[in-house]
């Protein structure tokens, strides 16, 4: 047993009193004379005998009246098994990511644990409130009221181990409990890790009672036609249940086509064909389970020329004018000795076609061109220097010309994956005629190849950056050393060397991706583009790049839909947005990854808990009332005991 105030007890002293009252009787008796003593006598004796009883009665009652009444000031009480983290301090963090759109028992598990929180939250608690993309510092239930009623799903993917840190960096003297309030979907060992040791943790999963979802997860350009575009969408259902799915196409929110999904497999791609025109819309399927993912934003643009010149001798350059054709292209070639350096600011990209020498001014100019979004494409020449070659290279990463070799190689591998390809190949397919180099270049490097030759060594690598990107060829291509002229693979691989990331087919941004996007605009210095559409607007970080404006979205806009890039009031460019497909697959719960920490089915059980396992028993009130009847017995004694 403890005390609060332990030095009342020093008034236990006064527990003298009462005795020395009853041991030196104030009041001295006088003698009276009866008539008659002899019947008094048997009378005399009895009457002491019950006076000393009543007098040791009353004695008892006030010590321990006294002293009840001492100790109840003392306030005395029993510690609390965990009094040492009564002083932690409340962290609750709550997932509003688009899993939780998913439906409990009660309900959708967001909705069900925000009602929990405003029910079950003491109002006296202090606590501080963190979701994926908001946090309240020090507060209370009422002060949060609104925004808890309030509070929107969220495009940021919950990130435990971020949010934690958050925690972590929220400097306190104090202990934490931390709550979290999550379905664990995606959760992982790494994002536990921040919790430490000195941290407490209590964790409530509320459960989906279905699992079932099926997402659109993609969209792109799968074929160009003279007057159409075959678009390919990809779509995937999280369940067993393969029912067939109703697919709207709508542009500029009206319906330009429909038809049905029936699944067969998880993964399904179904097409559309469209005008060859300029596209702003959206598809979407009726799926009656999440519904963050239910709908793709996706822009078309109206198609550009993409401005292009080779730089070297005519006959080499020849067969690069039949793959940049009039339509699509605004193809120029130049010999070294013809170009105009001013003219090279205005490309969309450059091809360096078997240079025996590139000018330091060139390869200066040819640097600012890529830093501000052109594309480069380098093809060797077999009598050019090694040094002249990797001193361009150097400006652009790691990629490196070595010795030249002539062995007779057979390219023979196709990097499916990289981005060049994007689109290109309905399916992988190594039944072709390989196409060979008599002489290559040794290269080395750490970009990933887009080709490769029979032995492994790269035949042509990409090396990218934000806004553009530089291929490598690591051999002259010129019909005497290569008959890749006459290889299937030219045409894609020069197309899409050619486009930039101004004019690369569809586009459909991912809100929180961290790469950039390029709008061909001249600003001034003082001028900003703005981004919005009928319910939001924003402006995105930009920097100027001659001709076009980089833009850096970060985590913005806040809700995925198409919007329209605004110079001033002048619309330049359509622009869509999509939420991430991270939280799409209800299935990505590893059940035994909690099986360490505390588990509760609500927050008022753990509020519950807290309360009683940190809060001291407190007993001073039975001191009072076994005051009170110590102090009914002396009344009683004195009244009824003659």
């Amino acid at each position: 047993m403890h005390f609060k105030h332990p030095e009342i007890l020093y008034f236990l002293f006064l527990l003298i009193v009462p005795v020395l009252v009853h041991l030196f009787q104030l009041r001295r008796f006088k003698k009276e004379y009866f008539t008659n003593v002899r019947f008094l006598k048997a009378l005399s004796i009895q009457t002491r005998k019950s006076s000393k009883i009543k007098k040791w009665l009353l004695l008892a009652c006030r010590l321990l009246l006294l002293a009840f009444i001492i100790l109840a000031f003392a306030q005395p009480f029993f510690e609390s098994k965990d009094s040492k983290n009564a002083s932690n301090e409340m962290y609750i963090i709550l997932d509003n990511s688009f899993s939780m759109q998913a439906k409990g028992k009660k309900g959708e598990l967001l909705k069900r644990a925000v009602q929990e929180l405003l029910e079950e939250t003491p109002e006296s608690a202090d606590f501080s409130l963190l979701t994926n993309n908001e946090n309240y510092w020090n507060t209370d239930i009422k002060t949060i009221r609104s925004e808890l009623q309030n509070l929107k799903y969220s495009a940021v993917p919950f990130q435990l181990d971020n949010i934690l840190a958050k925690v972590k960096a929220h400097k306190s003297a104090f202990k934490k409990d931390i709550v979290i309030i999550t379905d664990a979907v995606g959760l992982t060992v790494n994002q536990l890790k921040n919790i430490g040791t000195d941290n407490i943790p209590y964790f409530i999963i509320p459960k989906a009672e279905q699992k079932n979802n099926v997402s659109i997860d993609s969209v792109f350009i799968r074929q160009t036609l003279d007057d159409f575009y075959e678009l390919s969408i990809n779509t995937t259902n999280y369940s067993d249940d393969f029912k067939p799915i109703s697919v709207a196409l709508y542009n500029q929110n009206k319906l330009a086509a429909k038809t049905i999904i029936n699944f067969k497999n998880k993964k399904e791609t179904i097409n559309f064909t469209i005008p060859k025109q300029a596209f702003h819309g959206y598809v979407s399927i009726e799926d009656n389970d999440l519904t963050y993912d239910n709908k793709l934003f996706f822009s078309i643009s109206k198609i550009k020329k993409t401005n292009i010149i080779s730089i070297g001798t005519p006959e080499k350059n020849n067969f690069l004018s039949r793959i940049y054709t009039n339509d699509e292209f605004n193809y120029n070639s130049f010999a070294l000795n013809t170009l105009d350096y001013n003219s090279i600011e205005k490309q969309d990209a450059i091809i360096l076609n078997e240079l025996d020498e590139i000018p330091q001014a060139l390869q200066t100019t040819l640097k600012s061109f890529v830093n501000k979004g052109g594309n480069l494409i380098v093809i060797p020449s077999e009598t050019a220097s090694i040094s002249n070659l990797n001193t361009l290279l150097n400006q652009f990463g790691t990629t490196q010309f070595q010795s030249l070799e002539t062995n007779e190689k057979l390219i023979t591998k196709i990097n499916f994956s990289h981005p060049l390809f994007a689109g290109v190949f309905e399916s992988k397919t190594n039944n072709f005629q390989y196409p060979k180099t008599k002489k290559e270049f040794t290269v080395s490097g750490t970009s990933p190849a887009v080709l490769n030759f029979e032995d492994q060594s790269p035949f042509l690598t990409g090396i990218r950056n934000a806004v553009s990107s530089v291929y490598v060829f690591s051999a002259p291509i010129n019909i005497s050393n290569s008959n890749f002229q006459q290889s299937p693979l030219i045409v894609p691989v020069f197309y899409k060397m050619a486009l930039s990331q101004l004019n690369n087919g569809i586009n459909a941004n991912i809100i929180g991706n961290s790469s950039s996007y390029l709008v061909s605009v001249l600003l001034s210095k003082d001028e900003i583009l703005t981004v919005k559409n009928q319910e939001e607007q924003f402006i995105p970080v930009q920097q100027l790049l001659n001709n076009k404006v980089q833009l850096f979205f970060n985590d913005y806009p806040e809700k995925a839909g198409n919007y329209t890039i605004y110079d001033s009031k002048n619309p330049i460019e359509n622009i869509s947005f999509n939420y991430p497909r991270t939280e799409s697959n209800l299935d990505q719960i590893n059940d035994n990854l909690l099986s360490g920490y505390k588990t509760s089915d609500s927050i008022a059980t753990i509020f519950d808990t807290l309360q009683t396992s940190r809060t001291d028993n407190q007993i001073w009130k039975w001191f009072i009332i076994f005051a009170m009847l110590f102090l009914a017995l002396e009344m009683a004694v004195i009244k009824f005991m003659k």
